[in-house]
């Protein structure tokens, strides 16, 4: 199969990692740059150009866009959908993964286990706080990733200060319960195609609550509880999403999915796991699309 990798970084671990494994199952690989493809629609047909150059020979594509490329990368995915192409990650689930109240809106739709999450919009920032009986409480701007855009409040004070910063900048953000018996911790699930293929343990830095190991936090293998296994598989099936990264918490209540990422990040859990999701990705590639 022709198989191209949407990505903007030829050289990420990633992109490497995906390229590789589709060479090693004997596939054409390539990688397209985003922001380097011309979209047009010409007698009600879509067309991809790349580099000046009509891409009408795929098979397949793995999408890696990132958040400062949301629109223009869901976008080109969606091009390739009306041309046929089969997708890992489908251009309404970028988009719908990338907004965390849109996100967190689908979850909730079914029944999927979150921490109490307030959408930021209301005239007065005090009555936003009045929603939690206890501080700190999380501040997330919608669109962040890779702990950008998260803040820990601990004070009333700060916590108004952020919320009336943010309006006044027009930043859309939503509020969310501070788990704190998680003790800096969460989980990272790795699902493909309906199953979890790798699952590893995040710990974050002294002085910091973000576990995201780019930031220094450390990492370790873990197996899933059943229930830990079943809210990931099901918050993957709540986003319609093939290949994703689920971020859950462990809380007194139980497993929360805090975040769901539609590009997760490879290098971490599999230097960590020691397991190849990129070939596991391949392998779904080849599963649903026919020769």
């Amino acid at each position: 199969m022709n198989i191209a990798i949407l990505s903007r970084g030829v050289s990420l671990y990633s992109t490497q990692s995906l390229f590789k494994a589709g060479e090693k199952h004997h596939h054409l690989m390539e990688v397209i740059d985003p922001n380097s493809c011309t979209l047009a629609i010409e007698n009600e047909k879509s067309i991809v150009k790349f580099l000046g150059d009509v891409v009408d020979d795929l098979d397949a594509i793995i999408p890696r866009i990132g958040a400062s490329n949301t629109y223009y990368g869901s976008t080109l995915v969606r091009h390739f959908e009306s041309l046929g192409v089969f997708t890992t990650v489908s251009s309404s689930a970028i988009l719908q993964t990338r907004d965390k109240w849109t996100c967190s809106q689908l979850l909730s739709k079914a029944g999927v286990p979150i921490p109490k999450t307030i959408l930021g919009f209301a005239p007065e920032a005090a009555s936003l706080l009045t929603n939690f009986e206890n501080l700190p409480v999380i501040i997330k701007i919608l669109e962040g990733t890779h702990g950008n855009g998260v803040i820990l409040v601990e004070t009333y004070v700060s916590a108004l200060s952020t919320i009336e910063t943010l309006k006044t900048a027009g930043i859309k953000f939503l509020l969310q319960e501070y788990i704190s018996e998680s003790k800096g911790t969460d989980i990272r699930v790795i699902v493909v195609d309906g199953e979890v293929v790798a699952a590893m343990k995040r710990q974050c830095k002294s002085g910091d609550f973000r576990s995201n190991l780019h930031r220094g936090g450390s990492s370790e293998k873990i197996k899933l509880s059943y229930e830990e296994e079943n809210i990931a598989l099901r918050a993957a099936k709540a986003m319609k999403l093939g290949v994703c990264g689920v971020d859950l918490l462990q809380s007194e209540r139980g497993p929360l999915v805090l975040e769901i990422n539609s590009s997760p990040g490879l290098e971490g859990i599999e230097t960590t796991t020691k397991i190849d999701i990129s070939k596991k990705i391949i392998s779904y590639i080849e599963r649903n699309k026919s020769y």
